[in-house]
């Protein structure tokens, strides 16, 4: 990797971390850092030891303690050589160093089927959970399923359509006619059952999303591993009574107020199962690092678990990703599908109208602490203002030249126009967004990666011609559109995206 290879370089000249970017001007080099004002040194020093390293073509002075850095064409070379020779392994990291990490995404309640708003971290968290597979962590996705509480009995409510009926849908009427219960809590949990079953995980396959493992709240309840956890809270003395309520002594630990485990009806809260649920990640299973993706209207819950999670001896292994809403917008205006279901649209309707590659495109580009409007007629427009097309018709374009071409021997010295340098660039910036993203989760990174990929590519080919072309040139170019290929095709496969031949 190019820029790990440069921090190398200039951190045994200043002997400290380098901090490299990417300047938003061209002119201004492929690379710029400041550290020449962080470690408090004259920059023409550094500039002076890095000037004749073939990496360079230029080191120049910039404003005060920074440097500007221009790759020579030999670095770029060797960059497309190395793409050509690890192909599909290319960009593959070893940062994680097989830690156990676990990415839990979507885990709502199994009452309904998914809507767009609460299944907005589908894309999310299984494209996490791949960027942090090919940086070289041991990842496995997981959807947890709270199928016990209130929202159980609501549910039974519901489904018997009684007084107390509080969800509706045609959903709800198939449940009606198929269930054999009459008790309230058992019809719930039937109706629960069913619906991740044939509801639920049918969607999350539709949005091309395969778990590692579906964890039940009713499991953790059974195997007497949520008593467990109230019985470590009382032997550590963070348990007390106040208003015929049981009281954790989160305040202790950061929380903004301390929370209910154990209501006045005696019934438990959501908090004991939760921390129980972390319990088996960190104790049973292991993981490193746990991330949970939630939606924003969570965040008032983040400081009570996050204290259950120190009081078990895990403190800062969880890390929480907040989603913020979504709207479907048609024609400029909020849009609703769904006949019998209020206000909600449906995640399948939706994947049923825009297919799946368009779908998770669109959701993986805002970041999640974002609100999403979601242009239907966009991602159903198959001409290039569509993202996600401009990006696969890049993919396909470059399968059909290949077909129309044979390759031989390349001199990548052949390579000099700024066109084909650009691209060269554009690829081996690949593995830093490999690497950002799994240092701060923000997936939304790939998907503009991609695009700007797919820009230089299409630059390329309007400047560049292949065939025709004197034939030392013409193969050099055809390995640089291999080198692209590679390089598209693994970042739409994180993205869980076709990569198509033709279009």
């Amino acid at each position: 990797m190019l820029r790990k290879k440069i921090e190398k370089i200039i951190e045994g000249v200043v002997g400290q971390k380098t901090d490299l970017e990417h300047p938003n001007v061209i002119e201004h080099g492929d690379f710029s850092t400041n550290i020449a004002l962080k470690v408090k040194i004259d920059p023409d020093k550094i500039i002076s030891e890095l000037k004749d390293n073939p990496l360079f073509e230029k080191v120049e002075k910039a404003g005060p303690g920074f440097i500007n850095l221009y790759l020579s064409q030999k670095a770029l070379q060797s960059e497309l050589t190395e793409i050509l020779d690890k192909k599909d392994n290319y960009g593959q990291l070893e940062i994680g160093q097989k830690k156990k990490v676990q990415v839990e995404f979507i885990s709502a309640n199994p009452t309904g089927p998914l809507t767009v708003g609460n299944a907005r971290g589908g894309p999310f968290g299984d494209v996490l959970g791949n960027v942090l597979k090919k940086a070289g962590y041991k990842v496995e996705k997981a959807y947890y399923v709270n199928d016990v509480g209130q929202q159980i009995v609501a549910l039974g409510h519901s489904v018997l359509k009684d007084d107390e009926a509080k969800y509706k849908g045609d959903y709800i009427d198939k449940l009606n006619k198929l269930n054999k219960n009459k008790d309230v809590f058992k019809t719930g949990q039937w109706a629960a059952k069913y619906i991740i079953k044939n509801i639920i995980r049918e969607t999350t396959k539709q949005m091309g999303i395969k778990y590692d493992e579906w964890i039940f709240e009713s499991d953790l309840y059974k195997s007497g591993k949520v008593d467990k956890i109230l019985e470590l809270l009382e032997k550590k003395g963070l348990i007390y009574e106040k208003e015929g309520a049981k009281w954790f002594k989160s305040k202790k630990f950061g929380d903004n107020r301390d929370r209910v485990v154990i209501k006045q009806d005696g019934n438990k809260t959501y908090l004991p199962g939760d921390i129980a649920l972390h319990y088996y990640k960190f104790n049973d299973k292991k993981f490193a690092t746990v991330i949970n993706e939630w939606g924003t209207d969570h965040y008032g819950d983040i400081s009570g678990l996050m204290a259950g999670v120190e009081v078990i001896g895990h403190k800062d292994k969880l890390k929480i990703v907040l989603h913020q809403f979504v709207t479907i917008l048609e024609k400029g205006k909020a849009k609703k599908m769904s006949k019998r279901a209020g206000n909600y649209v449906y995640m399948n309707e939706l994947l049923d109208k825009t297919g799946k590659d368009a779908t998770r495109f669109f959701f993986l580009q805002k970041s999640p602490d974002t609100h999403l409007n979601f242009d239907l007629e966009l991602a159903k427009e198959q001409t290039k203002k569509n993202p996600v097309y401009y990006v696969q018709y890049a993919h396909a374009r470059i399968c059909s030249i290949l077909k129309k071409t044979k390759s031989s021997k390349s001199d990548f010295g052949m390579l000099t126009h700024p066109a084909e340098l650009e691209l060269i660039k554009e690829l081996s910036k690949f593995p830093e967004i490999i690497e950002d993203i799994a240092g701060d989760y923000q997936v939304q990174r790939l998907p503009y990666y991609s695009l700007e990929l797919a820009n230089k590519f299409h630059g390329f080919y309007e400047n560049c011609r292949i065939l025709g072309e004197d034939e030392k040139i013409a193969q050099a170019r055809i390995s640089l559109i291999k080198a692209t290929k590679i390089v598209l095709r693994n970042a739409l496969e994180l993205m869980g995206i076709s990569a198509p031949e033709k279009m």
